[in-house]
């Protein structure tokens, strides 16, 4: 994978709106005014053209890539699930990072087992469980089996719900799900082992946060600079998981 010696925190500075750099998308007719503004948006994005050429499958995985260069979550031989793994930009930087291909012969090899609703094409160094809901249990269980016994060391969620348009409801519906991930990783961490999930700022943040002091020595929000400044998006980083007592 190529690597450019930018600084992502520069990069994610730049303006979108100057007149000599901002391109205007065509075929715009049919479209209504926010899938309008969400197409130039992603056109003007600098981390959207990053991840085209540095050949991440979506802008997404310079969160992951911020979080864990400032956070050092992600290490060689880890095993790591992540939920909501489509379209496989998080386990990519998961793949790299845990050594789960394995490319470097000297370190210890990883795990990165991904879940998704939707599918998702393969990719080297990680188990898809495309099409499969991980709330389900049954799929949890599929994870398990895998394991064969192996505790986890990371669990990442970027699961998402569908937006209703009703900010109140969408909040509660990703903090649900940010709670099924939690179960997991309390009930399968090893100890000392992270959890890092997405949620949407809103009444519930605050009461998430601290069920997950219960369980974690550090618990810390984050927006990483690649997160989009008018975004509600922030992620709960849980450390040092201390076991169930």
């Amino acid at each position: 994978m190529k690597s450019l010696s930018f600084n992502w925190t520069q990069i994610a500075s730049l303006s979108t709106s100057s007149v000599t750099c901002k391109v205007i998308p065509k075929n715009l007719k049919g479209r209504n005014k926010s899938s309008q503004d969400w197409l130039q948006r992603q056109l003007n994005d600098p981390y959207v053209k990053l991840a085209k050429y540095e050949h991440y499958r979506a802008r997404s995985a310079y969160k992951l890539l911020e979080i864990d260069n400032q956070c050092k979550i992600l290490k060689p031989g880890q095993v790591v699930v992540e939920c909501g793994a489509a379209p496989g930009a998080w386990t990519q930087v998961a793949v790299s990072r845990v050594n789960s291909l394995p490319n470097d012969k000297d370190k210890p090899q990883g795990i990165v087992i991904g879940v998704d609703l939707t599918s998702i094409h393969p990719l080297p160094g990680a188990t898809f469980l495309g099409g499969k809901d991980f709330t389900c249990p049954k799929t949890q269980q599929q994870i398990l089996d895998f394991l064969q016994g192996r505790k986890v060391n990371v669990v990442l969620s970027d699961m998402a719900p569908n937006a209703s348009g009703t900010k109140a409801l969408d909040h509660e519906n990703i903090i649900n799900l940010s709670y099924s991930a939690l179960r997991f990783a309390v009930q399968h961490s090893a100890i000392g082992g992270s959890y890092l999930c997405k949620i949407w700022e809103g009444f519930m943040s605050q009461k998430i946060s601290e069920d997950m002091r219960k369980f974690y020595k550090n618990v810390k929000t984050i927006k990483p600079p690649s997160s989009r400044s008018d975004s509600a998006e922030k992620f709960l980083l849980c450390r040092n998981f201390l076991g169930i007592k």
